[in-house]
């Protein structure tokens, strides 16, 4: 049984106050998501986000259809926040944010995702597979939080 890691760490020279709100506001997730996942909330929006909030999305990945719930099991504004999947294709996903303020008074953000895949131990099998979409996919929102962010 194995739990992967993947941390991501985006320096962004906007105000901490600033760069949380928006990652605060879940409406967001649509327009840092890659196109083709075809992620969408089908929680009634806005959603005022606070420690227990549940937030449930349908996305496709490779073409299947796919239900996704999270859980907001930590919340501390303007800091970070944690998200964990109630229902996902993953055994284990539980997601940290992290905003630091960095010495030019800009931001640093940094994602911590522990995950476990299903089918423990032959899921790990594809697990380099699950690693290289995941790391398209933080990529991509990567792209697209700095141009949403500066623009």
């Amino acid at each position: 049984m194995s739990e992967h890691i993947l941390n991501r760490n985006l320096s962004i020279d906007l105000p901490r106050e600033r760069v949380f709100s928006f990652f605060a506001d879940a409406g967001n997730l649509e327009s840092i998501t890659p196109p083709e996942l075809n992620f969408r909330i089908t929680t009634p929006q806005p959603i005022e986000i606070s420690k227990g909030t549940r937030i449930d999305y349908k996305l496709k990945i490779r073409g299947i259809p796919i239900t996704w719930q999270t859980l907001i099991s930590e919340w501390d504004p303007p800091f970070s926040f944690i998200d964990e999947s109630l229902k996902s294709p993953y055994k284990q996903w539980i997601h940290q944010h992290i905003f630091l303020e960095n010495e030019s008074g800009g931001t640093d953000i940094e994602d911590i995702v522990r995950y476990r895949l299903p089918f423990e131990p032959l899921g790990d099998i594809a697990h380099w597979l699950v690693r290289r979409e995941l790391d398209r996919i933080f990529d991509y929102r990567e792209k697209a939080v700095i141009g949403l962010l500066t623009s």
